[in-house]
C-alpha cells in the first residue's frame, strides 16, 4: 500500500528525501511552512493556474506525500481548537518529498507479528451523541448555524503490527485516496472516497460527499427521495462553491454533477463535482486557507460551526476530517481524511459523524455513524 494519490509512476518507486513534521504548539502558519519547504526541496507550488513546465521523467524529486490535521485547517481558518487530541503523537502537518528511483529487486519485508485487537471504547456515549445533535438543533433555531458536522471517536488497544491492517483499510473498494502514512511512532490509513481539492494544470475540482444510506435497492430510493439529505447536500455544495470562489478566475464557478449517488462499500453516498479556473498566481498556501476544513466535514457558516463542534465534541479529530495526498509540479491531489483509522504506539484510532440540520433526528444520526465506522472496524480487526 502507498501514499493516497500517488501516481502510478511512482508507486513501489520512491526515496524518501525530506521530512517536514509540524505541531499546533510550535506556533506559525502551516500552510505557508508547507510551501516554503517544498520549494526549498525543488517543488515550488507558488503558482498553480499555470500547466506545469516540467514533468516527471523518472529522476531526481517526484513529488511529495501531503497531510494536514482538522485541527490545523479550524486553525487556518481561525476557529478555536482547544478539544484535547486523543492521540497527541501524531503530527497536525507531515509533507514528505520522495525522489524516484529504481524500486529493489528484493525489497525487505516487515516481519509478520501476531495481531490483536481489542474492543473500541468510544469518546462519548450514545446518549451524548444525541444530546450533542439537540444541541446544534437548538443553534440552528437561534440561527447561529444552519448545518454543523458532528463527529464522534473510538480507541482500542493493539498489540502486533498495525500497518497491514490499515493497509487493508486502504484496500477497501471504492477508496480513491486509499494508503497509508507513516512517521515515528505513528501511522494512518485512509479509505476515503471524497476529494477535498484536486488542482491539475489549473483547474480546481472538490467533490463533496453527503447524505449516506445502506447499499440496497430501498436504501439508494430513500437517499434520492431524501428532502432532508438533498437541503443538507446542496447547502455545502453552496459552502463549496463559495470556498472555491475566493481563489477561482471571477465567473468560472461551475457545479458539473448535483447529488450523484455512488456507492462505498455497504453505503450510498450522494455527490457533487464543483470545478472553477484558477486565479492567477494561487499558491498552495491560499488553495489550503481557502479549503480547509472541508466544508462537508465542518457545516456551513464554517467559522460558526467549527466553533460549535469545538464545544461540543469531547475530543480532537486528529487524523480524521483533515487532508491527505499528493502534490507536485501542476498537481495537488487532497483527499478529505473519511474513512481514515490512526496508530500509536497503543491504540488503533477511529472518527465517524454526519451533518446535522434542522429536521435531523437525534437517534437516526448516532446510527448513520455507526454504519459509516462498522466496515471500518471490521477491516482493521480482519474480518
Amino acid at each position: 500500500m502507498d501514499v493516497p494519490a500517488a501516481p502510478a509512476a511512482c508507486r513501489g518507486a520512491r526515496t524518501e528525501r525530506a521530512r517536514l513534521q509540524w505541531h499546533l504548539r510550535d506556533g506559525g502558519d502551516p500552510a505557508a511552512l508547507a510551501e516554503e519547504f517544498l520549494a526549498a526541496h525543488g517543488l515550488a507550488l507558488h503558482d498553480l493556474s499555470r500547466p506545469a513546465t516540467a514533468r516527471h521523467d523518472g529522476t531526481g524529486v517526484c513529488g511529495a506525500a501531503f497531510y494536514l490535521s482538522a485541527a490545523a485547517g479550524a486553525h487556518l481558518a481561525g476557529a478555536p481548537t482547544t478539544a484535547p487530541e486523543p492521540a497527541p503523537t501524531l503530527p497536525d502537518l507531515t509533507v514528505v518529498v520522495y525522489g524516484h528511483h529504481p524500486a529493489p529487486a528484493n525489497p525487505a519485508g516487515r516481519p509478520a507479528s501476531a495481531w490483536w485487537l481489542g474492543e473500541w471504547t468510544e469518546s462519548w456515549t450514545r446518549r451524548q451523541h444525541a444530546d450533542a445533535v439537540t444541541s446544534v438543533r437548538a443553534a440552528i433555531g437561534r440561527g447561529d448555524v444552519y448545518q454543523t458536522n458532528l463527529v464522534g471517536h473510538a480507541a482500542a488497544r493493539y498489540t502486533g503490527d498495525p500497518l497491514p491492517a490499515l493497509s487493508r483499510l486502504g484496500a477497501l473498494p471504492g477508496a480513491r485516496y486509499g494508503g497509508v502514512l507513516t512517521g515515528d511512532g505513528w501511522a494512518i490509513g485512509c479509505a476515503s472516497p471524497e476529494t477535498l481539492i484536486e488542482v491539475t494544470d489549473g483547474q480546481l475540482i472538490t467533490r463533496p460527499i453527503k447524505g449516506t444510506r445502506p447499499a440496497t435497492a430501498a436504501g439508494r430510493s430513500e437517499l434520492l427521495a431524501s428532502a432532508k439529505e438533498r437541503a443538507e447536500h446542496v447547502m455545502i455544495v453552496d459552502l463549496e462553491r463559495n470556498d472555491l470562489a475566493r481563489i477561482a478566475r471571477t465567473g468560472t464557478v461551475t457545479v458539473d454533477d448535483l447529488f450523484t449517488v455512488r456507492r462505498w462499500c455497504d453505503l450510498w453516498q450522494a455527490e457533487s463535482t464543483v470545478r472553477a479556473a484558477a486565479a492567477d498566481g494561487l499558491g498552495l498556501a491560499d488553495l489550503l486557507r481557502a479549503t480547509c476544513p472541508g466544508g462537508s466535514v465542518t457545516g456551513a457558516p464554517k467559522r460558526a460551526a467549527l466553533t460549535q463542534i469545538n464545544a461540543l465534541e469531547p475530543v480532537g479529530r486528529g487524523a480524521s476530517m483533515g487532508a491527505l495526498g499528493w502534490v507536485a509540479p501542476g498537481r495537488v491531489d487532497l483527499g478529505l481524511t473519511i474513512r481514515t483509522a490512526a496508530a500509536d504506539g497503543q491504540y488503533l484510532h477511529t472518527w465517524a459523524g454526519g451533518g446535522i440540520t434542522w429536521d435531523s433526528d437525534p437517534a437516526a444520526e448516532v446510527a448513520e455513524a455507526a454504519a459509516k465506522t462498522a466496515p471500518i472496524r471490521a477491516t482493521l480487526a480482519g474480518r
